[in-house]
């Protein structure tokens, strides 16, 4: 089945991704400023900055009254459009940083809360995940789909952490634990954007964290949704995309059993 045509609003993020990319990469391993934010551990670099402005450019280009939720800048609003652009630009910021080289862009685009366009670029690797409502979930054109693992022992999972980790929010220390008190191998790759396309690709079987942000999860959520996959809070209530609060993403066929263990 071929690749459906991107809708105007998907080209426009992919050029974006792809552009932001070439930047990051370019920066990647060299010397640049590093500023603290509010947190533990957290952390922006001119590349944050340099990527978001980037990316920020090219919507208003092709949409100049669209509104925008940025990491770094905030909301920015330009006109009265029910469209909402939602851009993490560098998603993995301590691993850029350090020199780790897993870290990624995403891009997605909301109608009244409802994302209807995904794209996480991961700029090292040059994996470029696309998704849009009702149209499915690619990984540099082909489609993807989530595991087919029906064993909750059997899963390879992925998680990350808050920055206040250390007042162990919700108890996420007490959760891990008791996940991996099972035997689960759990992965922690420092970018919730490129784990939520792993869940997407089957690559992981489920991921959850606590405190996310809209723009960490926003493609990534339409990803998996796309791919086959299921997201909600950790309660299994519908998830909410403008909610701090948690995520729970799996491939379905888990879901259930995260839920249990969870709780």
């Amino acid at each position: 089945m071929p690749t459906p045509l991107p809708s105007e609003m998907t080209f426009v993020a992919i050029q974006a991704a792809l552009s932001a990319g070439a930047l990051l990469r370019k920066g990647f391993d060299t010397v640049f400023e590093i500023q603290l934010k509010e947190g533990k551990q957290n952390i922006v670099t001119e590349y944050d900055k340099a990527s978001e402005k980037s990316i920020i450019s090219s919507i208003f280009q092709h949409f100049p009254n669209h509104a925008i939720l940025a990491e770094e800048g905030g909301d920015i609003h330009k006109g009265k459009s029910s469209i909402t652009w939602i851009i993490d630009p560098l998603d993995g910021t301590v691993n850029f940083a350090r020199n780790i080289p897993v870290f990624s862009i995403s891009i997605a685009a909301a109608i009244d809360h409802q994302i209807v366009s995904g794209v996480v670029y991961q700029p090292i690797t040059q994996e470029l995940f696309i998704a849009e409502k009702g149209k499915g979930a690619y990984l540099n054109g082909k489609g993807i789909c989530v595991s087919k693992t029906n064993e909750f022992e059997s899963a390879l999972m992925a998680t990350g952490f808050p920055y206040n980790v250390d007042e162990n929010p919700l108890c996420c220390i007490d959760r891990f634990v008791k996940i991996q008190t099972k035997g689960i191998p759990v992965r922690r790759l420092g970018s919730a954007a490129i784990d939520l396309c792993y869940v997407a690709a089957g690559r992981f079987d489920a991921f959850w964290e606590v405190g996310l942000n809209p723009w960490d999860m926003a493609a990534g959520k339409l990803l998996i949704e796309e791919a086959g996959g299921k997201v909600s809070h950790w309660d299994g209530s519908s998830h909410k995309i403008f909610c701090y609060d948690t995520l729970l993403a799996s491939n379905g066929t888990l879901h259930q059993k995260m839920i249990e263990h969870l709780k």
